[in-house]
């Protein structure tokens, strides 16, 4: 069975400030919290998650997560850095940094080549038919992502949660219409096919 493993950091981290890095580090947890992580170096991550086809739902989530944090119109823009790498891992699985297995390897391999490329998002298997199309998915969320606003990754955070839009209007005390408008601009119905998209290649290597 295919597991995935996120190996991620936070961009610009230096620069959030004690209080947002405090809420974004509780953020991430929340998001992770169904699976085994572990935070090392203060920003950086690691999670095991015994559910592939979820992979991608949770590096979007942690990526909105700290886009969402930043000043409006006041740069540095905040972003995490994540690859996913999914393949076999042999149980059990105690802790992360002594875990062992292809995800794993192909995970650490992957966010070694994001730093290096200066790319936010990657995801890799060990099925070089696979990878294609999962490359054009990377590729295409970091395209969308790159031109993201705050307000936008705000509510885009709240909908990869499972909210609907009326939902996210109550609970940030805005208009339907405010908030679909985030929603159109913010390319959530591409982001959805994108997520289908990534499930689909999941569940035909699984």
């Amino acid at each position: 069975m295919m597991k995935a493993v996120l190996t991620g950091d936070i961009v610009n981290s230096t620069q959030l400030g004690a209080a947002r890095e405090k809420k974004l580090l509780r953020l991430i947890a929340q998001v992770l919290s169904p699976y085994k992580y572990e935070f090392y170096r203060g920003d950086s991550f690691q999670a095991y998650v015994t559910a592939a086809d979820k992979g991608l739902r949770l590096a979007l989530q942690c990526r909105m997560a700290a886009i969402s944090l930043a000043d409006e119109l006041a740069p540095p823009l905040f972003d995490v850095r994540v690859s996913i790498g999914i393949g076999p891992v042999p149980l059990p699985v105690r802790t992360l940094s002594t875990a062992k297995g292809e995800a794993f390897v192909l995970s650490g391999r992957a966010f070694d080549n994001l730093e290096q490329q200066g790319e936010r998002l990657a995801i890799i298997t060990g099925n070089p038919l696979a990878n294609e199309g999962l490359q054009v998915i990377a590729d295409y969320i970091n395209a969308i992502l790159n031109n993201m606003t705050v307000k936008q990754a705000a509510v885009i955070f709240e909908l990869l949660n499972g909210h609907t839009q009326q939902t996210v209007a109550e609970k940030m005390k805005r208009s339907k219409s405010t908030i679909h408008q985030h929603v159109t601009a913010g390319r959530w119905p591409e982001i959805e096919k994108l997520l289908q998209q990534y499930e689909h290649i999941i569940h035909q290597i699984m």
